[in-house]
């Protein structure tokens, strides 16, 4: 009944001849299996179709027995499969197809779909012949029917001619040459041109998107900083209004204030721009180098809260705690009676010096971001009289002002800056009607510089030296100067035409014409030949020198027609009540050449002093016309003129701070509890009476009243000095005899400014004639030379020249300082100790 059934479902026996066979079209004929098991003779199956047919399908469906042994040839001969492709068309009546076909056919399906990819492949770049590897198509189709795509390159790999192949699809236009290559070539250009409009497009589009970006950013950046801009003007305007305020609050009591308890803010701030501060590498010493403000405790009714820019170390501190216990045993003559004033000074140093290390901010500007520091001053001011003494004013300044709610005894801001450049200072000293050299201010350009030189070279011929400052530096740093007439090649033919001229005709301005036309021409080579700066770090050529000269403005003056000259340094108050008081008055001290002083000697001995206050006091009510209030310092040099024989005063520059020679000042003050009259020119301190040994006959005994003379300087560098401590150092002083003497008020006094580098010091000695405090000033800087440099050690220096400066003061000829040498050497060895 089974077999019945099966023969019915059966479709009828055809034969092999007319099975039909496999085309193009994929039409796919019975297996060659069942064909090779049919015999050609007849037999039962042929005369029984239906037996044949349940052969086949018995065949097809049940796995083949090992006994039979007609597959195993066919597997051995076409075990690779090498199936041809001309033309991008599959020879499907080659023998390895067959094979192939009968190797794989449970999955045929999916190889024939696969064959035709790449045959496809083949025909769409016109690839004239090659070779599928049949066993490659077998490993490659598990992935090919999960996914039903295949890349290129997986295509590629079942050739065998891969090489070839590969080379030849690879060739630029090869597929155009293939089927369809006329519609592939027309939309690969369509294509193309699609896409370069749309990139175009898009590129542009974009462009436009950043450049709106950028258009609405900076729209949002300048609104925000025109709000900040508005912010910080009002600020600054309701800062200076408020310092205003209290400056009339101030000079309303000003009587009552100084004469009662108060509290001295020091703040030594200088507010330099930030072009100057970078270009100082010693700028927070300079700033912190005025310690002897601490001295002002000399007044019994004066607290003084000192805002340091370097950390102070314990050391120092313990140093200053001594100095200002001075008092106490200076006026008893005992130094055993050293008093502790701790509680009347303070030494603070802002935390933001420690936020911003390295950055040369003004001492104002770390106070204005320090909130720690500004909380303990405004404690240790609760309750009491307060104002602050700053530097060169800022805007910051004021801004610590509103903060601490004290007023300043200073200027505004702008009157500071700009009275303190050197074309303000002109400005001051013409309207004083004072005498000052000969030159012309407010120069801004090379052409100017150019014309206003040579017309002063026509009109001061006996001026050699001339000199240029920039406006706005400090400590000499912006000043060259060049010997003009020494190497102005025209300058005789100069003379012929103005002795040609006559005096009268000389003094017409077309007179001058030729010689300023040749004057101007040779200048730019002279200059850039021999002129010098006097800070040759900071500008090594006259061409940076110049270009800082032109871009900030600058003054030409002349160097005084003489080779003995001597600077004096003078320090005015201008009280808020507006009394004028001088203060201070030194002659300079030139040890780092003679258009920088490094020190003073005082009192000043070089001008007659009713000229020197009479020139002063001019200059200051020029000054409080001009709204200057506080402390400011003049600067005079005085030589005498060779064409009239007499003595000449000029002033040459003005300061509005507190200077480096009044805060040494206010150390001679309190280490000798003196008396400095600058009108009369007179230093007296007030000696200890000496005890009588004979008790019996005691009797009461006024204490004399001698002169003194003091020689002081606060810019003493020795590079060697950064190698030793302090202590090291003041025991090396002690030593060799250096201290000062608390009976005879005589000796020296350092002053030291932090204990980072430690390469500069300042140093006060005094003596009982000018003479002797020279003579003790370079001996002492001779030992402590000597102590400090190695034989075979050049280390920088400035106490040589300082050396000889005295000697020059002092008029020491060759014979003498020989022998003072040998003095000094002596007397290094006879008190150096023992080892």
């Amino acid at each position: 009944m089974g077999s019945k059934k099966v023969v019915k479902r059966l479709p009828p026996f055809q034969k092999p001849s007319s099975t039909p066979s496999y085309t193009s079209k994929g039409s796919i004929a019975p297996p060659p299996s069942c064909i090779s098991v049919i015999s050609p003779k007849k037999s039962k199956a042929q005369s029984d179709p239906s037996i044949c047919k349940q052969e086949l399908v018995a065949s097809a469906w049940l796995p083949k027995s090992p006994e039979v042994s007609m597959a195993k040839p066919v597997e051995n001969v076409t075990l690779e499969f090498d199936i041809p492709v001309r033309q991008g068309v599959i020879d499907y009546e080659s023998s390895s197809l067959l094979a192939f076909k009968q190797h794989c056919c449970l999955f045929w399906g999916s190889a024939l779909s696969f064959l035709e990819h790449v045959a496809n492949l083949l025909k769409d770049f016109a690839v004239p012949s090659a070779i599928i590897k049949g066993k490659k198509v077998v490993e490659i189709l598990p992935d090919f029917e999960l996914t039903q795509r295949s890349t290129r390159e997986e295509l590629l790999s079942v050739l065998k001619n891969y090489t070839t192949v590969k080379r030849m699809i690879s060739r630029p236009g090869q597929r155009y040459k293939g089927q369809n290559g006329v519609q592939v070539a027309a939309t690969k250009i369509q294509a193309t041109w699609r896409c370069y409009q749309c990139r175009r497009a898009y590129i542009t589009f974009r462009q436009q998107q950043w450049a709106s970006g950028v258009i609405a950013i900076s729209w949002l950046m300048h609104v925000h900083m025109g709000r900040v801009r508005k912010t910080l003007q009002e600020s600054r305007q309701r800062h200076l209004e408020n310092f205003f305020t209290r400056a009339k609050h101030l000079a309303a009591n000003w009587n009552r204030i100084r004469t009662s308890r108060r509290t001295i803010i020091h703040i030594p701030s200088l507010g330099y721009s930030q072009q100057i501060r970078e270009a100082s590498p010693d700028f927070p010493i300079h700033q912190g180098s005025q310690l002897g403000r601490l001295c002002e405790i000399q007044d019994s009714n004066v607290d003084v809260i000192y805002i340091c820019p370097v950390p102070a170390s314990e050391e120092l501190l313990q140093y200053y705690d001594k100095l200002l216990g001075l008092q106490a045993a200076v006026r008893s003559g005992n130094h055993k009676d050293i008093a502790d004033l701790q509680d009347r000074f303070k030494i603070l140093t802002p935390e933001a010096v420690y936020s911003f290390p390295n950055r040369p901010l003004s001492l104002a500007t770390f106070l204005k971001y320090s909130p720690s520091t500004i909380k303990r001053i405004k404690a240790l001011i609760q309750g009491r009289e307060a104002y602050i003494v700053g530097g060169l004013l800022h805007q910051d300044d004021l801004a610590v002002a509103d903060m601490l709610d004290v007023p300043i005894l200073g200027p505004d801001p702008e009157v500071s800056h700009l009275y303190s450049s050197k074309s303000g200072s002109k400005r001051v000293f013409a309207a004083a009607c004072v005498p000052v050299p000969p030159g012309q201010y407010d120069i801004y350009s090379r052409k100017q510089m150019l014309e206003v030189l040579s017309q002063l070279i026509i009109d001061y011929p006996e001026v050699k030296r001339w000199v240029f400052k920039l406006d706005h530096d400090y400590g000499g740093n912006g000043t060259a100067y060049c010997d003009v007439i020494a190497h102005l090649k025209c300058y005789p033919w100069v003379q012929k035409e103005s002795q040609r001229y006559g005096p009268e005709m000389w003094q017409k301005k077309w007179a001058h014409e030729p010689a300023l036309a040749k004057i101007s021409q040779e200048l730019p080579g002279l200059l850039a030949q021999h002129a010098q700066a006097v800070n040759e770090k900071r500008f090594p050529t006259w061409a940076k020198f110049l270009q800082t000269f032109v871009s900030q403005g600058g003054i030409i003056e002349a160097f005084p027609p003489s080779d003995s000259i001597t600077g004096l340094t003078v320090d005015m108050l201008i009280e808020p009540s507006g009394e004028i008081t001088m203060v201070s008055s030194g002659d300079q001290i030139h040890a780092d050449g003679p258009l920088r002083s490094s020190g003073t000697t005082l009192p000043q001995a070089s001008v007659e002093t009713s000229v020197l206050n009479l020139l002063s006091l001019k200059i200051a009510e020029a000054c409080k016309s001009r709204g200057v209030v506080g402390y400011f310092s003049i600067d005079f040099v005085t030589f005498i003129h060779p064409k009239t024989l007499g003595q000449q005063v000029w002033a040459i520059d003005l300061d509005l701070r507190y200077s480096d020679h009044l805060a040494l000042t206010q150390v001679l003050l309190h280490v000798t509890n003196g008396m400095l009259d600058c009108r009369r020119s007179c230093f007296q301190v007030q000696l200890v009476p000496k005890k009588p040994k004979d008790r019996k006959k005691e009797q009461p005994q006024t204490a004399p009243i001698v002169s003194r003379y003091a020689v002081m300087s606060s810019s003493m560098r020795h590079v060697n000095l950064s190698f030793i401590y302090y202590n090291v150092f003041l025991q090396m002083c002690k030593a060799h005899g250096i201290g000062y003497d608390v009976q005879e008020k005589e000796g020296s006094i350092f002053t030291l400014f932090e204990d980072q580098k430690r390469h500069i010091f300042g140093m006060v000695t005094i003596g009982e004639h000018l003479q002797g405090a020279l003579m003790t000033f370079a001996r002492h800087l001779f030992i402590i030379y000597q102590e400090l440099s190695a034989p075979n050690m050049h280390a920088e220096t400035n106490f040589k020249e300082a050396v000889q400066d005295i000697e020059a003061i002092l008029g020491v000829t060759e014979q003498n300082k020989m022998k003072f040498e040998e003095e000094q050497q002596q007397a290094a060895k006879t008190q150096s100790p023992p080892k």
